[in-house]
């Protein structure tokens, strides 16, 4: 997989219930098709984290890896989110609530996602004329 600094990857649990329906979301209501996904435990994902020195075993997060900056937590909502038609582009502006705050928000929901969302037995498959969007 080539490294494209001038794109976009968002990075998630493949096996999570919520991050799935999280992508469905993203797909459903983004602007245009220049998002690209990967579980975070498929071969891109275990790159893409490798290569911007990123521990799979810290990371209980979704990650948006934009223009070579990695973004996580609540961080890489509020980025992704400028993805987003309007009014779902408006989280872009949660980035005023402070960070601390924000993450522990992210996190207690990160930390419960399989209890309260359920888990999948493996990874999302793209549909054919999405599968150029998730990177394998």
């Amino acid at each position: 997989m080539k490294n494209d600094l001038t794109s976009a990857v968002l990075l998630f649990d493949g096996v999570c219930n919520l991050c799935n329906g999280s992508v469905q979301f993203i797909l459903k209501h983004e602007k245009s098709a220049e998002l690209k996904f990967s579980a975070i435990q498929s071969q891109a994902g275990q790159r893409l984290l490798a290569q911007n020195n990123v521990d799979p075993e810290q990371t209980n997060s979704v990650i948006l890896v934009q223009e070579g900056k990695i973004y996580t937590k609540s961080d890489a909502v509020v980025a992704t989110s400028a993805y987003l038609k309007f009014p779902y582009s408006l989280g872009r502006y949660l980035k005023v609530v402070p960070r601390q705050t924000r993450d522990a928000i992210y996190i207690k929901v990160a930390n419960n996602r399989y209890k309260w969302f359920g888990k999948k037995e493996s990874c999302m498959i793209s549909t054919p004329d999405l599968r150029n969007r998730f990177l394998q």
